[in-house]
């Protein structure tokens, strides 16, 4: 069982400068939703990390709101939450599959995402990860999208060119 597991946690990275950080919810089960949102706004407080909330109607739109907010904004890293609990159809496999590549795909381009988005067979296990004051995914979700903030600005540093420097010498091709 994973209630006997133990896991290894990192330690909150710590800024010098201000962060800002958007928390995109879907809130198709509110009380699953508003216990996520708890948990990474609390991280995010812990953090002294500034935060808003918005809301979206399910998970396939928390990708493309943070899509936009990154476009649009000037939020250093977003937090996607949700819960997709299985049912009947194969709609489940499709949101889950669908919202987890969007949210990977915006990682890859630059985007720091912590993924909070629950993909459960049940209500029960929703509600076990889900809590603030259990396992926590919202917060993990949270400190996940400020580990990727750190990196970024760690490593986002002014570039010089690749490959040679030119000595100085102009060079015209006859």
């Amino acid at each position: 069982m994973a209630q006997a597991e133990t896991h290894h946690t990192l330690p909150v990275p710590e800024f010098d400068a201000p962060v800002k950080v958007l928390i995109v919810v879907a809130p198709y089960y509110k009380d699953i939703a508003d216990q996520l949102v708890a948990g990474a706004g609390a991280a995010l407080d812990a953090a002294g990390v500034a935060h808003e909330t918005v809301m979206v109607p399910g998970a396939l739109e928390v990708p493309q709101a943070i899509a936009l907010a990154h476009r649009l904004s000037n939020f250093d890293g977003y937090v996607a939450l949700g819960c997709v609990i299985r049912g009947e159809t194969t709609h489940y496999d499709t949101v889950c599959n669908d919202s987890s590549r969007a949210l990977t795909l915006l990682g890859l381009q630059g985007c720091a995402v912590g993924n909070g988005i629950l993909t459960v067979e049940n209500r029960a296990q929703a509600e076990v990860r889900a809590e603030a004051a259990g396992q926590n995914k919202g917060g993990g979700a949270a400190e996940a999208a400020l580990h990727l903030i750190a990196m970024a600005r760690r490593w986002g540093r002014p570039r010089g060119g690749v490959g040679f420097k030119p000595s100085g010498e102009s060079y015209q091709i006859a």
